[in-house]
């Protein structure tokens, strides 16, 4: 067997366990970092269009009490999404 061979398939073995390990959490678990863990991209465009989801049907159903009036778009969605905020402020914050 060639001397590179076993090295570098120990490597890879390495890398691959790491890989895993970072990927279902277990090595921020074991080393207790989990709240310093930053989401990733895809979880936080995840949760942007969720959240963008919930302020549009607010401010679709805003506009549908008012009978869809025009002129009252832009505030029908900044008071939409101040009240999706909120509650999602409200969600996040510990209770008590």
């Amino acid at each position: 067997m060639k001397r590179w061979l076993l090295p570098a398939l120990l490597v890879a073995i390495l890398i691959g366990a790491w890989q895993v390990a970072a990927s279902t959490g277990a090595i921020a678990s074991a080393l207790h970092l989990e709240d310093f863990l930053v989401p990733s991209p895809a979880e936080i465009a995840s949760s942007l269009w969720e959240n963008r989801s919930l302020i549009a049907e607010n401010a679709y159903l805003r506009a549908e009490r008012r009978g869809f009036a025009p002129g009252h778009e832009t505030e029908d969605w900044l008071e939409a999404e101040a009240e999706v905020d909120a509650l999602l402020k409200a969600e996040q914050s510990p209770r008590q």
